[in-house]
Formats: structure tokens, sequence, C-alpha cells
């Protein structure tokens, strides 16, 4: 009797540690599919902001007749395979270059396309904000499943590695210098 009653223990707490692993093993799913959704919205919006930034260049140069490179950062983007890290931050660079423009020549202000281009811009950047806390949001409680206890053990079991904040940011290093604002 014993022995059944040391076997229906032993069963119990295999079923309960099966239950706890498969649990887990979802939370981690979840997460991934959440990353995966956040990085595609990510991904959306920088795409509108780098057409929006390419349409912007005919008018630019038809409304000010300049013989200047304009938007030239843009430009050489077309061809460039990069990270949405590094994509966000050249496109930064490429509104603030679009937005000198707007100040430097009057004129543009009277288009109409332009107008339209440069509300889309400031549109997209408070998407761009939401979206960012959302990713970075989602890899805090994905890092944190990774590394607390018991969980971690699913995570080695399964190859499931700490992922960068939206920022490029490891903060499993010692590195300071690669926080970038």
């Amino acid at each position: 009797m014993t022995v059944l009653i040391i076997f229906i223990c032993i069963f119990f707490v295999c079923c309960v540690i099966l239950i706890w692993g498969i649990n887990t093993y979802n939370k981690f799913q979840n997460y991934i599919i959440r990353i995966n959704e956040a990085e595609t919205n990510i991904d959306s919006v920088l795409r509108n902001r780098f057409d929006l930034l390419n349409k912007s260049i005919d008018i630019i140069k038809a409304n000010t007749e300049t013989e200047e490179d304009v938007l030239n950062k843009i430009v050489k983007l077309r061809s460039r395979k990069l990270s949405n890290f590094e994509l966000d931050r050249l496109l930064y660079d490429g509104i603030n270059e679009f937005n000198s423009y707007k100040e430097k020549y009057p004129k543009l202000k009277q288009s109409e396309v332009f107008n339209r281009i440069d509300i889309s811009i400031s549109e997209s950047e408070a998407e761009i904000i939401a979206f960012r806390k959302y990713y970075n949001d989602i890899i805090t409680s994905y890092n944190k499943l990774i590394r607390s206890f018991p969980s971690n053990i699913i995570a080695l079991f399964f190859k499931f590695k700490s992922k960068l904040y939206f920022d490029g940011k490891d903060m499993s290093d010692d590195d300071i210098k690669d926080f970038k604002l």
C-alpha cells in the first residue's frame, strides 16, 4: 500500500512539473509573438516615415529651386539593409534635415502636399514613441522571465536568449557607452 502511495505522489509531482513546464514554455511563446508583432508595427511606421521623406525630396527641390542634394541621407538609405534601431536613428536625422528646409524656405509652407507630409511625419512620431514603449515593456517582461528562477530552466532548455531594448542597449553587459538618447 505504501508503494502505491509513493508512486501516486511521484506521479502527481511529475504531472505538476510537466504542467508548469508547458505553461512556462507557452509564456515564452506568447512573448515571442508579442515581440514580433511590436517589431512589425515599428517596421511599418519606419517604412511610412521613409516613404514620406522620399516624397518630400521632389517637393523640396521644386519649391526651393536648390541645386544641393536634398535629404541626401535618405537617398543613401534606399539601397542599405538596416536594423530598425539604425533606421530609426537615420530617419530622425532626415526629419531634422526636413525641418531645417521648412524653416529655411518659407515658400515650402505654402505647398499643400508639403504640409500634409509634415503633418504625417508629426503623427508618425507619436506612433513610433508608443510602439517603442510597447516593445521595450515586452522585452523587459521577456528578459525577466529568462533570468528568473525557475523559468530560466525552460529558457536554457529551449535556448531562449535575452533580447535588446529598442535603443540597442544591452543591459547585461558593462558597456555604458552603447546607451543612445
